[in-house]
């Protein structure tokens, strides 16, 4: 996909003026036609102002995470941010360790080995609902930071999928893409099968199977 530059930083010098930004939801074709990667579209100062207005958007939703598109910029960046449960049981179960804030810019993940893990998850742009996807255990991260340095690592656990569900979103992707249906859940529902640690008893309930 193509996007024209001077649009783009109409559109970022717009929306950087608000304390948050609304956040796109489900149905928007923003979230559908995939992304263009970042090599130098914005000046400094832009692209730090950017960053800024996407981590307050996500801190005040609240999320761990929130890519471009999301706020209707087509460009390969997301932010991440995970406090960590509150629990010690959630923490073993998901694999889940406070995950400091950080840059993508252009990310690419690889899975490393076979190993899958179902969890309950949601997303900023599908407001309400939750369901259960299987994600790789561990990924290869590739991109760069927001000062242009490499990111060559390897993330597991509920970091890894983090990373899998922000950069799936500069792809078009969305987590109901890869979800196993009979688990959807809206309401207090969602609220009461994604507060378990384990979706063991969402499957008994529901009918659905555990990788």
């Amino acid at each position: 996909m193509s996007v024209d530059a001077s649009r783009l930083r109409d559109a970022v010098a717009r929306l950087v003026e608000l304390d948050v930004a609304p956040i796109v939801q489900a149905g928007d074709p923003v979230l559908r036609a995939g992304t263009v990667c970042y090599d130098g579209q914005l000046d400094d100062a832009e692209l730090a102002r950017l960053i800024d207005l996407m981590t307050r958007t996500m801190r005040a939703a609240p999320g761990v995470g929130l890519a471009a598109p999301q706020i209707g910029l087509p460009l390969a960046i997301a932010v991440v941010e995970d406090p960590g449960p509150e629990d010690d049981e959630t923490a073993q179960v998901r694999e889940r360790i406070a995950y400091p804030h950080r840059v993508l810019v252009n990310p690419r993940y690889t899975p490393v080995g076979d190993e899958k893990v179902a969890f309950y998850e949601g997303c900023l742009s599908v407001q309400g609902w939750a369901g259960v996807v299987a994600r790789a255990r561990t990924v290869h991260l590739e991109g760069l930071d927001e000062r242009g340095n490499a990111l060559d690592e390897e993330v597991t656990g509920w970091p890894a999928r983090i990373v899998q569900h922000e950069t799936d979103h500069l792809l078009g992707v969305l987590y109901l893409d890869k979800v196993e249906t009979r688990s959807l859940a809206t309401g207090t529902a969602a609220h009461r099968w994604a507060s378990e640690p384990h979706p063991l008893a969402a499957a008994r309930a529901l009918g659905f199977e555990l990788p």
